[in-house]
C-alpha cells in the first residue's frame, strides 16, 4: 500500500483509504465492499483509526500552551515557565465598632477579636448572605471604658485550617489546600511539633532570591482542580521539615466576585478577655456594625486565556522592567492585579525629553482614578524589577 498524505483524518476518508488497499489485493476483487460483512470489519478499523488519531491530535495539542484547553495542562505549562495564575480573590470591606465595658463585673484591659466569621452581609445581598471573616486574632485596649475595632478590614469568606504531621518515610507526601477558592493571598502556614504549644509562623515566597537554608518560608503552586499545594524547603533554600513537625495551613475560602458591593452587616464574630489568666467570653456592649468602606476586590480565579496571555510575557520580561512592554506586563500580573487598562510610555518620548524617568497611566477596575497611597505602593513594588537610577 503507498503511503497517503492525508489532509485530514475524518471517518469516511480512512474507510475509503481502507477500502482502495483491498480493492487493489487481487485475493479481494470479487467482493462486494459496500453490501458485504467487510463493510462492518471496515467500519470498525476505521473507528478504531479516527480514535486514535483524535486522541494523539488532542495529547499533542495539550503539550504546548497556545492549544492546551485543560486548565491544570495551562496551568502545568505555565508553572514550567515560573508563571503562578492568580487564584480568587477575596472582597474586602472596612467597618468599625466598639465594645463598652461599662457594665463589665471585671473590667478588662484589653478585648481580643478571634480570627474567623466578624460579620454577615445584614440583608440577603443578591438572595444571598455572605460571611465576612478575618484571619487573625487582633487585640484592642480598652480605654475609658471602651474598645474601639476602627477601620477593621474584613474579608468575604469562611476561614479554613486543615493539619497536617510530616513525615519523612513519605516520600510523596503532599500538603494540599483542598477546598476550591482558596485566597493564596490570605493563606497563613504555620509548624510545630506534637509536644509544644509553640508554632513558627511561616511567610509566604514566591522566588529563591534572598533566602537561605534557615528561612521560614513556604511556596504555593496550583495543582488539578483549582486547589493548591504548600511546597516547604529543602534545607538550601528555606527551611527543610524535620520529622513529627505539625503544619497547619489556614486560608479564607471565598466567592470572589460575587461578594463584591456588599454595604451593610450586621457582628457575629466571637470576642473574649483575659483576667487572671482565664479567658471570659464578650456577650454584651457591642455596638452596631458601621461601614467605612463597602466590600470590593473580590474577582474569579485567573482565567486560561488569561495565563496564556501573561504567562509567555511575564517569562520573556525575566521579572525586570526595562521596556515599556515590560511595565505593561508586569503591573496588572505581579503587582497591581485591579488593573483594567494600562498604558506606558519613557520619558524620551516627551517633548522636551525627561531621560531616566517612566510615566504609567493605569485605569482600575473600580473608580476612575488610583488613590494616592496605591501609587506610592505601586512605585515601591517596582523597585524589585526596576533598573537602579529609573524613576
Amino acid at each position: 500500500m503507498a503511503l497517503i498524505n492525508f489532509a485530514n483524518l475524518d471517518f469516511d476518508q480512512i474507510k475509503a483509504t481502507l477500502q482502495n488497499y483491498l480493492k487493489d489485493n487481487s485475493q479481494f476483487t470479487d467482493y462486494d465492499f459496500e453490501g458485504s460483512n467487510l463493510s462492518t470489519i471496515l467500519d470498525v478499523l476505521a473507528y478504531n483509526t479516527y480514535i486514535s488519531s483524535y486522541n494523539a491530535n488532542m495529547v499533542a495539542n495539550e503539550v504546548f500552551i497556545d492549544s492546551a484547553t485543560l486548565r491544570e495542562n495551562v496551568v502545568s505549562l505555565a508553572r514550567n515557565i515560573g508563571y503562578m495564575p492568580k487564584s480568587r480573590k477575596a472582597a474586602q470591606a472596612t467597618v468599625s465598632f466598639f465594645v463598652s465595658t461599662s457594665d463589665f463585673t471585671l473590667k478588662p484591659s484589653t478585648i481580643t477579636l478571634k480570627a474567623g466569621p466578624v460579620a454577615t452581609s445584614a440583608s440577603a445581598f443578591g438572595n444571598t448572605s455572605y460571611i465576612f471573616t478575618i484571619k487573625d486574632d487582633v487585640t484592642i485596649p480598652v480605654v475609658d471604658n471602651e474598645a474601639d475595632f476602627n477601620e477593621l478590614t474584613i474579608y468575604e469568606g469562611s476561614l479554613v485550617e486543615e493539619t497536617y504531621t510530616y513525615s519523612s518515610r513519605n516520600p510523596n507526601q503532599r500538603f494540599l489546600i483542598n477546598n476550591i477558592g482558596c485566597d493564596s493571598a490570605l493563606v497563613n502556614v504555620t509548624v510545630g511539633t506534637n509536644d509544644s504549644t509553640e508554632k513558627q509562623k511561616y511567610a509566604f515566597q514566591d522566588s529563591l532570591f534572598g533566602i537561605d537554608g534557615d528561612s521560614k518560608v513556604f511556596f504555593l503552586q496550583e495543582i488539578e482542580d483549582e486547589r493548591y499545594e504548600v511546597i516547604f524547603g529543602d534545607g538550601v533554600f528555606g527551611k527543610k521539615l524535620s520529622e513529627g513537625n505539625v503544619i497547619t495551613i489556614s486560608y479564607i475560602k471565598t466567592n470572589g466576585d460575587a461578594g463584591n458591593g456588599v454595604s451593610a452587616f450586621a457582628f457575629s464574630g466571637q470576642m473574649v478577655y483575659t483576667r487572671n489568666g482565664v479567658e471570659y467570653p464578650v456577650e454584651s456592649g457591642i455596638s452596631m456594625v458601621t461601614t467605612d468602606i463597602q466590600a470590593t476586590g473580590g474577582e474569579v480565579i485567573e482565567s486560561v486565556s488569561s495565563v496564556k496571555k501573561y504567562a509567555p510575557r511575564i517569562y520573556a520580561s525575566q521579572n525586570r522592567c526595562l521596556t515599556a512592554n515590560d511595565y505593561e506586563t508586569l503591573i496588572p500580573a505581579r503587582i497591581y492585579t485591579d488593573t483594567e487598562s494600562i498604558s506606558v510610555f519613557g520619558g524620551e518620548e516627551l517633548i522636551p525629553p525627561q531621560y531616566g524617568k517612566v510615566f504609567i497611566s493605569i485605569k482600575p477596575r473600580t473608580g476612575e482614578f488610583l488613590p494616592n497611597l496605591i501609587k506610592e505602593n505601586i512605585k515601591r513594588d517596582l523597585k524589585k524589577y526596576a533598573v537602579a537610577g529609573i524613576v
